[in-house]
């Protein structure tokens, strides 16, 4: 497998070297530096690399994430936390088919005092999660080993997966939102509005939301609400000019996650 294992602003030689030996131990040996903090060629990096010291040699060294990620068609960032308003971290074992399946694919690990910041997260199409005890904070060598052991040499079997879907009746509530906005702005009528909304059930029920997610959807079914009422009110279609800085605005609460920037990998 064309496999790339991108490191952020690593810190210390040791680590580098040790995560060049986790690489060869799993079978990678594209390794990729984003703005390192230290030389990747310094004989304590060598010291640690042991048998992988060409790996360490034929490094690439990148000025950003997004030219270290330029020639891959799968990136997978690794975290132990959550965030707010981007897709949870899943089970490395799930994530295996698409890597395997994947041209070139790229593993992302952060610096070793912070891990990937949302920033970095945003520039990978999926996250993956290392599962521990409660104590969540791997070396990052270990956790070059890990993953690249669960994508490289891992079996085929899945742990069961466990996840709190919506209820029907919150579901419902938001079909019903649904069907109010889709006839305020002329998508579907009476007539067709039954069928109209089954095709829209069959789709969202395959999605498996979330409540959070069902409350987020219809945060935005509330703003396309007011603001096709906002616009017959005025009788124009045409954007509501900005408002003073301290004049009052009616609009309806939105149900967005809160945004969270803490990095953490």
């Amino acid at each position: 497998m064309n496999l790339a294992v991108v490191l952020v602003s690593p810190k210390t030689p040791g680590n580098i070297g040790s995560a060049a030996r986790a690489m060869l131990n799993m079978g990678a040996r594209d390794l990729r530096l984003v703005a390192p903090r230290c030389d990747h060629l310094d004989s304590g990096a060598v010291a640690m690399a042991v048998h992988a010291a060409d790996l360490l040699r034929e490094a690439k060294v990148y000025p950003t994430l997004r030219e270290a990620l330029a020639d891959r068609d799968l990136s997978v960032g690794t975290t132990a936390r959550l965030r707010a308003d981007l897709a949870p971290p899943q089970h490395p074992a799930y994530v295996r088919p698409l890597v395997r399946a994947a041209a070139a694919p790229a593993l992302v690990f952060g610096p070793e005092e912070t891990g990937l910041i949302n920033s970095d997260l945003e520039q990978c199409q999926l996250a993956v999660r290392i599962p521990t005890g409660d104590y969540a904070s791997l070396n990052l060598a270990q956790a070059v080993l890990l993953v690249c052991y669960e994508f490289l040499q891992g079996q085929e079997e899945l742990p069961e997966r466990q996840r709190k879907t919506a209820t029907r009746e919150e579901m419902e509530a938001m079909y019903g939102h649904l069907r109010e906005t889709m006839t305020l702005i002329g998508y579907t009528d009476a007539v067709r509005a039954r069928h109209t909304l089954r095709l829209w059930r069959a789709l969202l029920d395959r999605s498996l939301m979330s409540s959070a997610e069902s409350r987020l959807f219809r945060g935005l079914l509330r703003q396309v609400q007011w603001k096709v009422e906002d616009a017959a009110a005025r009788g124009t279609t045409a954007p509501r000019q900005t408002p003073a800085p301290d004049a009052p605005t009616e609009r309806p609460e939105l149900d967005l996650p809160a945004t969270d920037d803490r990095p953490d990998r």
